[in-house]
């Protein structure tokens, strides 16, 4: 068995004019990640990233721990959703529909746990069947394929038994999880709120088989948490 480790970026700048950027813990969040790698003897034979900030910059500092460090190879498809995109089609239909719902949006920008309300409305609404088609903005479906097909060429460029580190999104790991599972799209939003920053979600395949192994995982960060006295466990 080969394995795919989907790894959410650390924690990002929400709040800040550059949110595409890891923050102070953010990068200390990649950078404990990568020793722990190091630590337990687990060999990255290749390393695959989205090309946002917050993603590459994560899986170099995770990969500079790593004894013979794999090239980082950069796959736009593994790109965090566009939830700009989303929010900038779908939102006017949602807040006609809803008044209450309007109101959250008002403070959403500067509030994320309001902001993640937003989130959860609107992508609910993209990944429906009945969502139309959005202009400026990928369809749920042609987004899936595209992470499906990164999942795939990563699989076939993977020697047999080995470990590939894929350096992404909490978006585009709930969209991969979902296609494995075949979950329903009224599930799907299910995992994506709860992924975690530097969270591992590890996929097992064989000969064209995939399957789910374990999900967004922080056991390594809660361990160093209580052993430094630091607070790494984060969503945003």
């Amino acid at each position: 068995m080969a394995s795919l480790y989907l790894i959410r970026h650390g924690q990002a700048s929400f709040g800040s004019d550059h949110y595409d950027q890891l923050s102070p813990l953010g990068q200390r969040q990649a950078d404990l990640s990568g020793q722990f790698f190091a630590d337990i003897g687990l060999d990255f034979g290749q390393a695959v990233s989205g090309d946002l900030s917050r993603q590459r910059e994560t899986g170099e500092r995770v990969l500079k721990a790593q004894p013979r460090p794999p090239e980082q190879r950069i796959d736009p498809r593994l790109n965090e959703v566009d939830n700009e995109g989303q929010i900038a089609a779908l939102l006017p239909m949602l807040c006609e529909r809803d008044a209450g719902f309007a109101e959250q949006v008002k403070v959403g920008r500067h509030d994320s746990k309001q902001y993640q309300k937003v989130i959860q409305a609107v992508f609910s609404a993209w990944v429906s069947p009945d969502c139309p088609e959005l202009p400026g903005t990928a369809s749920w479906r042609d987004y899936l394929d595209g992470v499906k097909g990164a999942l795939e060429d990563a699989m076939d460029r993977a020697e047999s038994g080995s470990d590939t580190a894929i350096f992404t999104s909490g978006g585009t790991i709930a969209s991969a999880v979902s296609w494995v599972l075949g979950v329903r799209h009224d599930q799907i939003y299910g995992f994506y709120e709860p992924v975690f920053n530097c969270s591992i979600t590890r996929l097992i395949f064989s000969r064209g088989r995939i399957s789910l192994s374990n999900f967004n995982d922080t056991a390594h960060l809660q361990l160093l948490s209580q052993q430094l006295g630091e607070s790494l466990v984060t969503y945003r």
